[in-house]
């Protein structure tokens, strides 16, 4: 921690002083405690991020309530011998002292390496590679997936297995953070007892300071550190970044609209602060402009998704249950309009090899009884819940023959193929959550039952982990990688199952 003499003498140092002096540290702890991250790389550059935070869990992370500088630093080697860009930014306390910097002006699809400095401490170098230019036409695409990674569930294991891979981008599904109380111990599902494998510090997450400090402690995390490192993220969002399954201005509670709008904001606020994003995703008035395009060269359109700000009421009042009559409302939205025509219109663009959605919930109607019930058992909170949009967007799908969608939210492994009406139009990949539900099982019980009763549903698997997506010009490679355990540090990963596409065909092989 440092104090406002401290900052108001070492900015007049700055300024005046030889370099000798500058280089001393005004911190008492290391103020990158937070790591450095990329994101939304493009083919001229990508956002770098970092946080100052000596104290990560105290009152405003330890810093002073004033804007500090911040120097950057981009090098096209690792041994920062060629700096091709540099520059300095003011990490103010309205964004809890995070900074985000654009970086342009860089070649494609090539490696850079970056690091900040400030104070006289220096932080971690983190590597992000660009895009090839949208004329190019490359050979090939591996990319990663993750997402949903309670803090309390598990160790982040995974991360660290990830950032040993060689990725040109991770895409972050969501669920980032979760809002829920911590504690050792915690209801399950059924009425059970979860007991935390480490535990999350605060009370359910409701105004700013809340929000920035689980983030502070999730990003404390060396794994994670690590993935960040390694790796430029595209990232989005899903419901526990704010509160459990909410839409629009809806929370379960009690809640006014008004009201939960406040928490919203704030929210909203505290995922932009810690998200190496672009100034387009700052909130306004609370609203965040998630949605967006990425081109990689002529061989893969990647459209990321925003299904939680424009998405009607759950219908059944949400859950797990049998179809009621609002699944069929004609009124019903997941996307909202705007959002729906922007998808459209990118699914008929000029033509790329591969159509990607990336998004956060479901998109195969899948019936998820496990026992004898006489109906069939839906999740409200997916696609299968909002049948007028789900049907659009297929029928919108049909015919393109290149459409895949990748998917997470539901802490598990699947693969399947999505219909419209008898005809299959596209595949849908679901990536397992990083820790969200604990060291899991090969199948959960009651997984045969699930598949029997869904020919569409080719594999389904129950352990932590993520996937990576190899795409090639004539077939799109997913293999679902797996933790032993997350339960304990220092898990083992392996790849339990590959599922191929073969371009023009709507089908999909598991090995």
């Amino acid at each position: 921690m440092f104090t406002r003499r401290h900052f108001i003498a070492s900015a007049a140092a700055t300024l005046a002083a030889p370099a000798i002096v500058r280089a001393q540290s005004i911190w008492r702890r290391y103020p990158f405690s937070l790591g450095v991250a990329a994101g939304d790389p493009s083919p001229d550059g990508f956002v770098i991020w970092t946080r100052l935070a000596p104290e990560p869990l105290a009152e405003h992370a330890g810093m002073v309530m004033a804007p500090m500088n911040v120097a950057w630093e981009v090098a096209s080697d690792s041994g920062f011998a060629t700096i091709v860009a540099r520059g300095d930014a003011a990490a103010r306390p309205e964004l809890a002292h995070s900074v985000h910097v654009e970086v342009a002006g860089l070649q494609p699809d090539r490696p850079y390496w970056y690091r900040f400095q400030a104070g006289g401490e220096r932080s971690i170098i983190g590597r992000a590679r660009t895009l090839p230019a949208a004329s190019a036409s490359p050979a090939s695409l591996k990319f990663g997936v993750a997402g949903c990674q309670a803090y309390d569930d598990g160790y982040y294991t995974a991360y660290r297995h990830l950032a040993r891979e060689e990725l040109a981008f991770v895409y972050h599904y969501g669920d980032y953070i979760y809002e829920y109380r911590g504690g050792t111990i915690r209801p399950g599902f059924g009425g059970g007892v979860t007991v935390s494998v480490r535990e999350a510090v605060g009370d359910t997450l409701y105004g700013i300071a809340d929000y920035r400090r689980r983030y502070a402690q999730y990003k404390s995390d060396p794994d994670l550190v690590r993935a960040h490192a390694a790796h430029a993220f595209f990232h989005s969002f899903d419901d526990h970044e704010i509160a459990n399954n909410w839409v629009q201005e809806i929370v379960d509670g009690g809640a006014t609209p008004e009201v939960f709008r406040v928490r919203r904001a704030a929210a909203l606020q505290a995922w932009y602060e810690h998200m190496p994003v672009r100034r387009a995703q700052m909130p306004r008035f609370g609203d965040v402009a998630m949605r967006r395009a990425v081109r990689y060269g002529d061989l893969a359109e990647i459209d990321i998704l925003d299904t939680r700000q424009f998405r009607t009421d759950q219908p059944c009042e949400d859950g797990f249950k049998p179809r009621c009559e609002g699944v069929g409302a004609a009124n019903a939205s997941v996307l909202g309009a705007e959002q729906e025509a922007w998808l459209t219109q990118n699914l008929r663009r000029d033509p790329t090899l591969w159509n990607c959605v990336a998004q956060q919930i479901m998109m195969m109607a899948l019936d998820r009884r496990t026992r004898d019930e006489p109906a069939p058992i839906y999740n409200m909170d997916a696609w299968v819940g909002y049948e007028a949009p789900r049907r659009r967007l297929l029928n919108r799908m049909a015919g393109l023959n290149n459409v895949v969608v990748l998917t997470g939210d539901e802490h598990q492994n699947f693969a399947g193929l999505l219909h419209d009406g008898d005809r299959p139009v596209a595949v849908e990949f679901v990536a397992t959550s990083i820790s969200s539900g604990g060291d899991g099982q090969d199948v959960r019980p009651g997984s045969d039952r699930i598949l029997a009763n869904n020919p569409q549903l080719k594999f389904i698997n129950d352990q932590r982990g993520y996937i990576t997506c190899e795409v090639g010009r004539d077939e799109w490679r997913t293999h679902y990688m797996v933790m032993d355990r997350v339960s304990t540090p220092g898990g083992a990963i392996s790849r339990r199952a590959t599922a191929t596409v073969a371009r023009g065909t709507p089908d999909l092989t598991i090995v």
